[in-house]
């Protein structure tokens, strides 16, 4: 006779805690970053926000890396729930250049996300829908800002797979 283990009380545990745990350690981290940028709290952030260019570990490379996983976290929670993925972007309309700070526009494709950056932001953020080469959606989550203002964007990429995997976050022409 073979033991088994008992369920836990209510079941089978959800496939939808680890996400969960995840999403909720990106936004503390995200909730962190915003209220220390607008403390003057965060290495080189000024009293609303800033501080230069998005060199690895600055507050603009913080917020477009933890902004940019959060939109992808609220990608794929659309799809556990509704079936499928909702595109959202660009916003705001222009990128934002020299690491100065514009309104997030109120977007309706954001606000079925649940995807909230704060009043203002030193990037643009996107979620755009691709098919992979062998036909399954692909989902990249970006972030571009020009935040030295020479009109050339650094971007943040994070990709969903058709499993809801994410890649690292990619950054092109970091410090740009």
């Amino acid at each position: 006779m073979s033991e088994r283990t008992p369920s836990p009380p209510g079941g089978r545990p959800g496939k939808k805690w680890p996400l969960v745990v995840a999403g909720l350690g990106v936004l503390g981290v995200a909730a962190g970053v915003l209220l220390a940028s607008r403390a003057g709290l965060a290495p080189g952030g000024g009293p609303r926000g800033g501080g230069g260019p998005a060199q690895a570990g600055s507050p603009l490379d913080t917020e477009a890396r933890v902004h940019v996983l959060a939109l992808c976290d609220a990608a794929q929670a659309w799809r556990d729930e509704h079936g499928g993925y909702l595109v959202a972007g660009p916003a705001p309309r222009e990128v934002p250049r020299a690491g100065k700070p514009v309104p997030f526009p109120k977007d309706e494709a954001f606000l079925h996300l649940g995807f909230d950056p704060g009043e203002q932001v030193n990037f643009q953020y996107e979620v755009v829908l691709q098919e992979s080469p062998v036909g399954e959606p692909e989902v990249s989550c970006l972030a571009r800002g020009d935040v030295d203002g020479d009109g050339l964007n650094t971007v943040y990429r994070v990709r969903l797979d058709s499993n809801g995997m994410t890649t690292p976050v990619e950054v092109e022409n970091p410090g740009e």
